[in-house]
């Protein structure tokens, strides 16, 4: 009799126990009672390494699941799962899940699908049995059409088990790619994320880590040690501030789990279920009436004077704008927030970092931010303010024509609604990449201060009239003069508005109003693509 099996049913009546004794009479009353008995024995786990857990200051899989759910929405798939492999004594300890606890909740009411790595249980390590159990949530997760959020904890494949647990990873990986752009995914590193547990972050729309604790890497560092020489811990080699402001990987970074869990709630609140469904609608917030006299204040005229551009967005969304990617690329800003209570994605140029230039990082993070806003339809608000593409050898050699053209083809490829704004200069090859007209922008509106040309008027002049220059007798008054035609003539705000490039030149202050009027006008937007397998993204 197997042991999963003697953990429910008592010997048959008649036949002696262990201790010689007739064994009680079998009811349905003690087989329910023992059934009760084992589901909290497995519930409790072992009370020695969820203590050694806490004392790291990480919660236990069932602590995290109860952060994250709605109170009592849980149900659990596959408790009793246990591994069946043999040897390197294996077959000496068999604990049931297997080391991730799986199955289906609510956040809000909303349905999602979940697994949480218990790092309690093999150090959360992934074998068969645990790889099939999340391969079930995420069958069916895809299978209802739910977001599916992975809580990874784990010290990665599980070396025991060989070839079976790559295998498994293997089967985790190709759904994450079978259920790309058609339900959310998200991805929480609350621990360890080692080898090829962290594709599962890299292939996921969403990754979440915790300071301290969670740590990200394919080879960790005795492996670097030993390859390259090279001493170096683990919070320096994939810690979360590594990951979040340096290789993109991670999209939000937290100091605790509790924050990290609730805005996980919180951006589960702004999706879709899925690609078939619309985003989450809230309350009208009057927008279209609602007049901004502080955006006529927070931008200079100056085409050069910094400003923060969370403060436009601020005064143009709803009160819950979700930034994305933070630390990362700041150059550039994206994030999630509400706009007359519907769900938008907002694209924005940052002049208080590098003044707003478009670089590798900053292309590679905007153009995944519109291909996911895009894949599950949601409408997209572009801020522009940027002086070009940044220059120089590095970002030449870095391959920034490709990265660029990441960007470039992640708008002309998007269906979703899309408005313009451009709030400053908007100069070159960056223009047409940020969602300009010329590449399906739906509208595109601009502020008094736009200033749209192949660049700015000092640096057309100093190329267009060097020999001039060098010859004035007095090239400052020259350069003054010539510089304040160019701008009247190429510049002019009304320039592109003139030739059907811009729709409106607004006040500053109807920005909030006309995107929300424009979005509801766009909100039935239908664009059938065209025929083919799939397009080639300059990866």
């Amino acid at each position: 009799m197997s042991e999963v099996i003697r953990d429910f049913v008592p010997v048959p009546p008649g036949r002696p126990s262990s201790n010689g004794h007739a064994p009680p009479a079998r009811t349905m009353s003690g087989l329910r009672a023992q059934r009760e008995a084992l589901r909290a024995r497995i519930a409790a786990g072992d009370g020695a390494a969820a203590d050694r857990q806490r004392a790291l200051g990480k919660r236990t899989a069932r602590e995290r699941l109860a952060l994250l759910l709605d109170e009592g929405s849980f149900t659990e798939i596959e408790m009793y799962r246990r591994h069946q492999a043999h040897g390197l004594k294996l077959g000496e300890n068999r604990p049931h899940t297997d080391g991730v606890v799986a199955g289906s909740g609510t956040i809000d009411g909303r349905r999602v699908f979940v697994y949480a790595q218990d790092f309690t249980v093999f150090g959360g390590s992934l074998g068969a049995a645990h790889a099939a159990k999340i391969h079930k949530v995420m069958d069916l997760a895809l299978a209802t059409g739910s977001p599916l959020i992975g809580l990874n904890d784990s010290g990665g494949a599980r070396i025991q088990e060989g070839v079976m647990s790559l295998d498994g990873y293997g089967g985790i990986f190709r759904r994450c790619v079978q259920a790309s752009g058609v339900i959310p995914q998200i991805c929480v590193v609350l621990g360890p994320c080692a080898g090829g547990a962290a594709y599962s972050a890299a292939l996921a729309d969403f990754t979440f880590m915790v300071r301290d604790t969670a740590a990200m890497y394919l080879t960790g560092p005795d492996v670097v040690e030993a390859v390259t020489g090279e001493r170096v811990g683990h919070t320096d080699l994939g810690g979360a501030d590594v990951h979040g402001g340096r290789s993109g990987v991670a999209a939000f970074v937290y100091d605790d789990e509790a924050d990290c869990l609730a805005d996980v709630r919180h951006l589960v609140s702004l999706l879709p279920a899925n690609n078939l469904e619309p985003p989450p609608s809230g309350p009208s917030s009057g927008a279209w009436d609602d007049l901004r006299p502080r955006l006529a204040e927070i931008v200079p005229v100056e085409p050069n004077r910094p400003y923060d551009m969370r403060d436009v967005i601020a005064e143009i969304v709803d009160d819950d704008y979700f930034e994305v990617h933070e630390g990362w690329a700041g150059n550039v800003v994206v994030g999630l927030a509400r706009i007359d209570g519907e769900v938008v994605g907002v694209v924005g140029n940052q002049p208080m970092v590098l003044a707003g230039v478009l670089d590798i990082p900053a292309s590679q993070k905007a153009a995944r931010f519109v291909r996911f806003c895009d894949a599950f339809g949601i409408p997209l608000v572009t801020l522009v303010d940027v002086p070009g593409f940044l220059p120089g050898r590095d970002q030449e050699y870095g391959g920034i024509i490709r990265h660029g053209a990441k960007l470039l083809y992640a708008y002309c490829e998007a269906t979703v609604p899309r408005v313009q704004v451009i709030v400053r200069k908007a100069y070159g090859g960056a223009y047409i990449v940020m969602d300009s007209r010329s590449i399906g922008a739906d509208v595109s509106l601009a502020w008094p201060t736009n200033e749209i040309a192949v660049m700015g008027a000092e640096g057309a002049v100093n190329v267009l009239f060097r020999r001039e220059l060098n010859a004035a007798a007095d090239a400052a008054a020259l350069r003054a003069e010539l510089i304040a035609e160019y701008s009247d003539q190429l510049i002019h705000p009304l320039y592109a508005a003139e030739r059907g490039l811009v729709d409106d030149v607004i006040d500053p202050i109807e920005t909030r109003a006309e995107v929300a009027r424009w979005l509801a006008a766009l909100r039935n937007k239908r664009a059938p693509a065209p025929q083919r397998k799939h397009g080639n993204v300059p990866l």
